[in-house]
């Protein structure tokens, strides 16, 4: 197919799933899209852009598979375990000084890493005080998260993860086994919110202590990425932070100079005073 005839039925069916449904996935990166389209089509066995275009306008159930498949659910428990490590050295400390403590977990997927955030901070003896927001504009994610029912066969890697972040104790008293799933101590969401919110249109969480939005960014073109990260700049105190994917930064984005780095390797930034 033409490439220029390509991009426009692209930009078309983008189009009508923000115009039908509300969801803009208009300014993530085209390259991205490009291989979830195609990706989508091969699953459903269409031989045309504009024949999804057409269905995703009348039938709500394709819409549907659109969103499962465009939302990034690729996650795992403490995955990145240095950042985890550094979290627990270099800001923990600080969030300790807080009478209460609010966090937003943006993009939070199926909320492994929301669950691992939890573990850590009830070792830090903060948990009691604090509120987490997880969010994600994937309702079958959330719904996963609210659960907290993972397969048994991936704890023995989240097991590892979990010991690398400097983890206080047995991984496994954070969840008990049935069959072959492992079920998470609902200890650890009782002060979780999880919510369904879009980072492309939806407004901000405000006062916030600590934002974590990691490898979300990267799926973004610049000017997605400087609308979401504006949101977060807003969505947070003076002195509060916010925490990106290993490939992600706010250098050369429009609030760099707001923030000052914690730690480069690990992209932990706090807001400037």
């Amino acid at each position: 197919m033409n490439t220029d005839i390509e991009n426009i039925e692209i930009d078309l069916f983008l189009e009508a799933v923000f115009k039908c449904y509300g969801y803009d996935f208009r300014h993530y990166a085209k390259a991205s899209l490009k291989r979830r389209i195609k990706n989508l089509m091969k699953k459903n066995g269409y031989k045309r852009i504009n024949d999804m275009t057409s269905d995703i306008l009348h039938d709500r159930s394709f819409f549907e598979k659109v969103v499962y498949d465009f939302s990034i659910t690729v996650t795992e428990m403490f995955r990145d375990p240095l950042f985890y490590h550094n979290l627990r050295e270099k800001i923990i400390p600080y969030l300790k000084t807080y009478p209460f403590i609010k966090i937003w977990h943006a993009g939070c997927a199926t909320g492994e890493e929301v669950y691992s955030l939890a573990i850590l901070l009830k070792e830090e003896g903060i948990y009691n005080k604090t509120t987490i927001f997880a969010t994600d504009f994937n309702g079958n994610a959330l719904d996963t998260a609210r659960q907290g029912i993972y397969s048994l066969k991936d704890m023995q890697m989240y097991t590892t993860n979990y010991q690398k972040a400097g983890g206080k104790t047995s991984f496994a008293d954070y969840y008990h086994a049935r069959y072959k799933s492992a079920i998470m101590s609902k200890a650890l969401s009782k002060n979780v919110t999880f919510a369904n919110h879009n980072l492309v249109t939806d407004s901000i969480f405000g006062e916030m202590h600590l934002i974590l939005c990691r490898n979300v960014l990267i799926y973004f073109n610049k000017y997605l990425q400087d609308n979401v990260l504006k949101l977060f700049n807003e969505s947070l105190i003076r002195g509060g932070f916010l925490a990106l994917g290993s490939k992600e930064s706010l250098q050369f984005s429009c609030i760099e100079n707001d923030f000052k780095p914690i730690d480069k390797k690990s992209k932990i930034f706090q807001k400037i005073q």
